[in-house]
């Protein structure tokens, strides 16, 4: 608790520009902090002596605020990732389910890479070169994609239609019409949606009627409220393993995850 409050005040400190200002708030709080009962009682003098020592020694080394805000956001850090590991694990199930999801490159895989993508996002188009790449090259690899649009309207829009299209294009069909959509030059909208539906062959009449359906209403409401309760703050969001790793990262990044989940189970591997 006292370190808390000394981080807490510290940093209001810093974001005043008043490092003084905050460090004299943080001795009056340290002065007001009650002594355990079966601790022996310090005298007002005391008290006084170890607050003067704490104020005197922040103020002439301020970096130990910032080392221990610091420390403080990397055991944040450590903190969220063990949270999403779990988080993970738990939904793994839902994480493949073909109900709300599609399957492409290798369905039998031996590792599965999830993208949680938006069709307007520009990271997401950027990415696509390296997930299709890791297609390409590793035939044991399992993808599946969830639509996850939180771009805007036009995303929703999108992904409607996607997801009545996966009702008609199956396997490589369905991913090459895929890839084409995200590989669109800008604003994708359930339109350019329609219009590439089209060309692979998808009958539009029905298209329309299904991507307004219950069924794929819920399928976005779903994998929305998943990316929340895995903690998913943008896209693109690729899962490998036991981890979460966002951003195009590239794809030696993600390939250096599944040779890691094939060689010991985790996407990174201890020792």
């Amino acid at each position: 608790m006292v370190l808390f409050t000394l981080l807490r005040l510290a940093q209001a400190g810093f974001r005043r520009g008043a490092l003084a200002l905050g460090m004299a708030g943080l001795a009056v709080s340290l002065a007001a902090i009650p002594v355990k009962a079966q601790s022996p009682a310090l005298t007002p003098e005391q008290r006084q002596a170890m607050v003067d020592l704490i104020r005197e020694t922040l103020l002439k080394n301020p970096e130990i605020i910032q080392e221990a805000m610091i420390e403080l956001e990397r055991r944040n850090q450590v903190a969220q990732a063990e949270a999403q590991r779990n988080a993970v694990a738990a939904e793994k199930d839902k994480l493949i389910d073909p109900a709300t999801s599609v399957i492409a490159a290798n369905p039998q895989g031996d590792v599965t890479l999830i993208e949680f993508m938006d069709y307007n996002c520009g990271f997401c188009k950027r990415a696509l070169d390296d997930v299709r790449s890791l297609a390409k090259d590793d035939p044991k690899l399992k993808i599946v994609i969830k639509d996850f649009p939180i771009l805007g309207p036009d995303s929703v829009e999108a992904s409607r239609v996607a997801i009545a299209v996966k009702n008609q294009l199956q396997g490589q069909k369905y991913w090459d019409f895929h890839n084409k959509l995200m590989a669109t030059k800008g604003r994708v909208n359930g339109a350019k949606a329609l219009e590439i539906a089209k060309e692979y062959g998808a009958d539009l009449d029905r298209v329309r009627k299904e991507m307004d359906a219950p069924t794929t209403k819920a399928v976005i409401e779903d994998t929305v409220a998943l990316g929340d309760r895995l903690g998913l703050t943008g896209t693109p969001a690729f899962i490998v393993g036991d981890e979460v790793v966002f951003g195009a990262v590239g794809s030696a990044a993600l390939k250096a995850k599944i040779d890691a989940v094939r060689k010991c189970g985790k996407a990174t591997c201890s020792g």
